[in-house]
């Protein structure tokens, strides 16, 4: 009988040890296909970050390197650099990627780094205890902010995707969801773009995935990918903001 549906071979036996209702999960699957499709994994090296997303490194059957807390494009960029025939991505969440790391982030895509970004956000630091994170929504209740996000004392959150397209040297940002069949189908097809645009040669590449965080945000599963649907996706719109030279819209 023919197999239409089994665990992608870059995936090891390891069970996820996230939260449940976490996306982590879908986005390390999504990465995973990408590698076994495009046939890369033997020359792949994720660099992952501090987070909850440190786990994958259990969980990916390939080299990987652990970044120290926010510099994972620094790591990232030595790796490509000394060995540029090497397939590069970091796996990065909000509090990694645009807090802590946000003076390597925006460097690394301004130099126009032949690397891929998978980024999580989920509005909030998730491994640490729910604090306030770059990307919390106004009025978004975390655990440093019981009463919620003020701009005026804390500033607005921070749209990763848009800054960064503005960038001369970036060559594909992409932000998707991962609340729905259809919208995971979408972000498949962003985050094998992404690794396609490395391997061509073309730069800098991130997909932001918006990501649901359970506990933190105080629901159940499925209201908190109903809370994504309805409160990130008005704030953070999904799309293509830079395209891939050559890909479709």
């Amino acid at each position: 009988m023919r197999e239409l549906f089994g665990r992608p071979a870059c995936l090891t036996d390891e069970p996820f040890l996230y939260c449940p209702g976490c996306s982590h999960g879908i986005a390390h699957r999504l990465v995973a296909e990408a590698i076994d499709r495009l046939g890369i994994r033997g020359r792949t090296v994720c660099v992952s970050s501090i987070g909850c997303s440190v786990r994958c490194w259990r969980n990916f059957d390939l080299d990987v390197v652990q970044g120290a807390h926010g510099r994972g494009l620094a790591v990232a960029t030595g790796l490509k650099r000394a060995q540029p025939d090497k397939v590069i991505f970091t796996y990065q969440g909000d509090g990694d990627l645009a807090a802590i790391g946000m003076g390597e982030t925006i460097h690394a895509a301004a130099r126009g780094e032949a690397i891929t970004v998978i980024f999580i956000n989920n509005a909030v630091f998730g491994a640490t205890g729910g604090q306030l994170a770059p990307t919390t929504l106004v009025g978004q209740v975390t655990s440093t902010y019981p009463g919620g996000r003020d701009p005026s004392w804390v500033g607005w959150p921070i749209r990763v995707a848009e800054l960064l397209a503005q960038l001369p040297a970036t060559a594909y940002i992409a932000r998707e969801a991962l609340t729905t069949p259809q919208r995971v189908l979408r972000a498949r097809r962003a985050v094998q773009l992404a690794f396609e645009v490395q391997i061509k040669g073309q730069g800098f590449a991130l997909v932001e995935l918006l990501a649901a965080c359970p506990p933190n945000l105080k629901l159940d599963p499925v209201q908190a990918l109903n809370w994504v649907e309805t409160k990130m996706i008005p704030h953070y719109p999904l799309g293509q903001l830079k395209p891939a030279k050559g890909a479709a819209r």
